[in-house]
C-alpha cells in the first residue's frame, strides 16, 4: 500500500537519509517495513527566526495495514486519481500535419504532446538554436549588437531561457507532474520535483531545452529555426494554411505556404508584430492589464540573514522574498520573478528600446538577489481603445528608459536613497508618474519587512515591462480562437505566467487536437 504523510518537520542539519526513521516513528511500524520512499515536497519554514525547520511530504509503501485516522497527516494514496488520461485520439482526418508557433516552454510541450502521439507536428522558431542564441545574446551583452530575432526574448526556449528557470507555479494543474519529469528527465536534476520553490537556473536550463528539443524529433516532430510565422490561409473562418518565412545564414529569405488545419499559437509575450498580424487576420483579441516596475538589487548576505536568521545564513541555499503593498493611489505593489545570488539584465527585441528582468544560475552564487518590484498597470491606463494600446504602453516606457539610460543600452540605474528622495532620477522618468509613487511609498513598508530593504545604497534599475502579455487572443472552450483550426495558448495569448503554467498550456492545446483528429499512427496515413 502507498501511502503519504505530510508536515514532517526536522532540522535543517538532520539528513533526508533519516526520514523513513521519523516516519516509522509516527506510525508504530518499523524503519524495515518501509520497502520505498519518495520525497513529494520539501519546504522551509522560517517563521521562528532563528529556529528554522525543513517540512515533508512524503510518500511511502509499505506491506503494513496503517490506521490513517491515527497518525495526523497521513492518507492513503489514491493511484488513480494521480494517473494523466491522455484524451483518445479523435475521429477527423487531419490535411496535413499540426504546426506548434513558438518554441517557449508553450510550444516546447505541445510539440512534445504531439510528437509522441504520432501527429508529427512541425514546431518553428523565429530565432535561432540555443548555440546560436547565446552567441548572439554575448554579443549584445558584450558590445550592445542587438539582433532583432536572436535575443534574450527570442530564440530556442524563449524568454525564459535566460532567467532563473523558475518551475514553481501558483496554478493547480494535474500536469505539473508531468512537466516537471519531462524536465528532470532532460537533465534539470532530481530535486525540481520535490523542492516548494524549484528552479533549474539559465545554465541548466540551456541544456535541458536542447534534450527535449531533440526528443521531439526522435519521435518524429520536426524543428525549425529561424522561421517567422508571415501570415494565415484562411477559407470560410477556416485555417487552411500559413505562409512561413524562413531566413538562412547568409540572411536570404524563402517563403513558402505550410498547408495545415490545426495551428497552436504559442508565440510568447513579446511577438508584437505578431500580435498585429493576428488582429489584422481577425482574430478577436483583447487588451489585458499588466505591470510595470524597476529591478532592486541587494546583498544576498543580507537576505538570508533577514529571511533566516543572522545564525543560519550560509547554512540554506540563498534565500527568496514576496513582498506585495497597496499604495494610497489605489496600486498594487508586489515583487516578481526574485532572483537569488543573480543578476539584472537588459532585454529587448527592437533599436531603441530597453527593458530589464533578473537572471540567475544554477548554484545562484553571484552574491546579489534582485527582484522585480512592479505596480499594476491598468486597461484604463492605455487613454486608448486600441486592441494594441498596452503594447503601445510598454513601447512608450521602453523608450523612455532607452533615452535615460544614455541611448546605448544601458540601463537608468540610482541608488535607493536617490529614488526615495529624488522624483528626477533617469530611473523614475522611465517609469509612469503613478507607479513610481507608488513603489516610493512601498519600499519602507518593505523595509519593515525585510530588515536593511530600504537600504539607501540598494541599487533600483529601470525599466522591467515584460511580465505579462498585454493582450489575451480570445479562444473557447475547444481551445480554438475565433477562426477555427488555431488554438491560441500559453503566455503571449494571454493564458499562462511562467514556465510551467505556459508548458502545462500547451499539453492541453495539444489535447484539443488529439480530441478532434486522428494520429497518423492510429489511421495509418503515411
Amino acid at each position: 500500500m502507498r501511502y503519504r504523510i505530510s508536515e514532517i518537520k526536522t532540522n535543517i542539519d538532520v539528513p533526508v537519509s533519516d526520514l523513513p526513521g521519523i516516519i516509522a516513528g509516527k506510525t508504530g511500524i518499523r524503519t524495515g517495513d518501509i520497502t520505498s520512499w519518495e520525497i513529494r515536497r520539501k519546504s522551509t519554514d522560517s517563521r521562528k527566526k532563528p529556529y528554522i525547520q525543513f517540512v515533508y511530504t512524503v510518500d511511502f509503501v509499505t506491506a503494513k495495514k496503517l490506521r490513517v485516522k491515527k497518525v495526523h497527516g497521513l492518507s492513503i494514496v489514491d493511484e488513480e486519481k494521480e494517473r494523466i488520461i491522455a484524451p483518445e485520439s479523435g475521429t477527423s482526418v487531419m490535411r496535413g500535419r499540426p504546426l506548434v508557433v513558438g518554441l517557449g516552454p508553450c510550444g516546447l510541450f505541445a510539440g512534445l504532446e504531439l510528437a509522441s502521439r504520432g501527429y508529427r507536428p512541425l514546431v518553428i522558431e523565429r530565432g535561432p538554436s540555443m548555440d546560436r542564441r547565446i552567441e548572439a545574446v554575448e554579443a549584445f551583452r558584450n558590445n550592445h549588437v542587438l539582433d532583432p530575432e536572436a535575443n534574450m526574448l527570442f530564440g530556442e526556449g524563449g524568454a525564459g531561457t535566460f532567467s532563473d528557470g523558475k518551475i514553481g507555479t501558483g496554478i493547480k494543474d494535474s500536469l505539473i507532474r508531468q512537466v516537471l519529469t519531462e524536465f528532470r528527465d532532460a537533465g534539470a536534476g532530481e530535486d525540481i520535483m520535490y523542492l516548494a520553490k524549484p528552479h533549474i537556473g539559465t545554465d541548466v536550463l540551456r541544456t535541458v531545452i536542447v534534450n527535449i528539443r531533440n526528443k521531439i524529433i526522435e519521435l518524429g516532430g520536426e524543428v525549425r529555426f529561424s522561421t517567422k510565422l508571415d501570415s494565415f490561409v484562411l477559407r470560410d473562418g477556416k485555417l487552411t494554411g500559413a505562409v512561413l518565412v524562413s531566413t538562412d545564414d547568409a540572411g536570404d529569405q524563402t517563403k513558402e505556404i505550410f498547408e495545415t488545419e490545426a495551428l497552436i499559437l504559442a508565440v510568447g509575450h513579446s511577438a508584437r508584430d505578431t500580435f498585429s498580424m493576428v488582429l489584422s487576420s481577425g482574430l478577436e483579441m483583447t487588451p489585458k492589464p499588466f505591470s510595470i516596475g524597476v529591478r532592486m538589487e541587494h546583498p544576498q548576505e543580507m537576505i538570508d540573514a533577514s529571511q533566516y536568521g543572522a545564525e543560519n545564513a550560509g547554512k540554506l541555499p540563498p534565500a527568496d522574498y514576496r513582498l506585495a503593498y497597496k499604495a494610497s493611489n489605489g496600486r498594487g505593489v508586489y515583487s516578481f520573478c526574485m532572483c537569488p545570488g543573480g543578476e539584472v539584465v537588459v532585454c529587448t527585441t527592437r533599436e531603441g528600446e530597453l527593458c530589464v528582468n533578473g537572471m540567475s544560475n544554477r548554484k545562484r552564487d553571484s552574491g546579489t538577489a534582485n527582484s522585480g518590484i512592479l505596480c499594476d498597470v491598468r486597461i484604463e491606463d492605455f487613454d486608448s481603445d486600441d486592441v494594441l494600446a498596452g503594447v503601445r504602453f510598454q513601447e512608450k516606457y521602453e523608450r523612455l528608459a532607452f533615452e535615460n539610460g544614455g541611448g546605448n543600452y544601458e540601463p537608468p540605474k540610482c541608488r535607493m536613497e536617490d529614488f526615495l528622495n529624488d522624483k528626477n532620477t533617469k530611473v523614475a522618468a522611465s517609469l509612469p508618474e503613478f507607479a513610481a509613487e507608488a513603489i516610493r511609498e512601498a519600499v519602507p513598508d518593505f523595509g519593515r519587512k525585510i530588515e536593511g530593504y530600504d537600504d539607501p545604497d540598494a541599487v533600483v534599475t529601470a525599466v522591467e515591462t515584460r511580465s505579462s502579455s498585454p493582450v489575451r487572443i480570445v479562444r473557447n472552450g475547444s481551445g480554438e480562437s475565433n477562426i477555427s483550426g488555431i488554438y491560441p495558448a500559453g503566455e503571449g495569448a494571454g493564458y499562462a505566467g511562467g514556465i510551467t503554467s505556459a508548458a502545462c498550456d500547451g499539453i492541453r492545446a495539444a489535447w484539443h487536437i488529439i480530441k478532434k483528429y486522428q494520429s497518423p499512427i492510429d489511421s495509418l496515413i503515411p
